[in-house]
């Protein structure tokens, strides 16, 4: 049986919408392995509890405005958060120089 065409439309806009949010993701770390550098070198926490708080909330209440679910929207982000955590920890550590 062949795929109906407007299936093969939604999954390109999928596609492409998957593509999108990898770069986005990938110009999003490069940002915060710079951040970890920097904070390497005052040598600041890697975590701010209190900016990582401040960014939940920012984030669910723009899900909430895009009508998306804004549990998932903190799911995702305290992921992220806890990725660039670890990144900054690498950093402080191959920088135990600074």
């Amino acid at each position: 049986m062949e795929t109906p065409s407007e299936l093969n439309e939604l999954r390109s806009s999928i596609d492409n919408l998957d593509a999108a949010l990898i770069h986005i993701l990938a110009e999003r770390f490069r940002c915060t392995r710079q951040v970890g550098k920097l904070k390497a070198r005052l040598q600041l926490p890697s975590a701010d509890p209190a900016r990582e708080e401040r960014q939940v909330e920012r984030l669910r209440t723009l899900a909430q405005a895009a009508s998306l679910d804004p549990e998932f929207a903190e799911k995702f982000l305290s992921f992220i958060i806890k990725e660039v955590i670890l990144h900054h920890d690498l950093t402080r550590g191959a920088n135990a120089d600074v």
